[in-house]
């Protein structure tokens, strides 16, 4: 499963949204409306599913979901 399908698994389990929802480029507090609470659920469910650190701060709502997989792909993630 690539990294993206992954993270959109995430996505779901947090907002209950449908992954073909996520557009790659969209601002997430755009697109989905996202708070930053649930911003930081989503932050702890990616450090859970990739096994890395990632400060709360680090993937804000204000990114798209690309500039999420970047950060993710820049700490190693595969």
């Amino acid at each position: 499963m690539s990294v993206e399908d992954r993270a959109k698994g995430i996505f779901k389990k947090v907002l209950d949204v449908n992954p073909n929802e996520i557009k790659p480029d969209v601002k997430l507090d755009q697109a989905l409306g996202i708070d930053s609470t649930e911003m930081v659920e989503i932050s702890v469910g990616l450090k859970k599913e990739f096994g890395i650190p990632l400060a709360d701060n680090e993937v804000k709502k204000t990114h798209t979901f690309n500039e999420i997989i970047s950060i993710l792909k820049a700490k190693g993630v595969n």
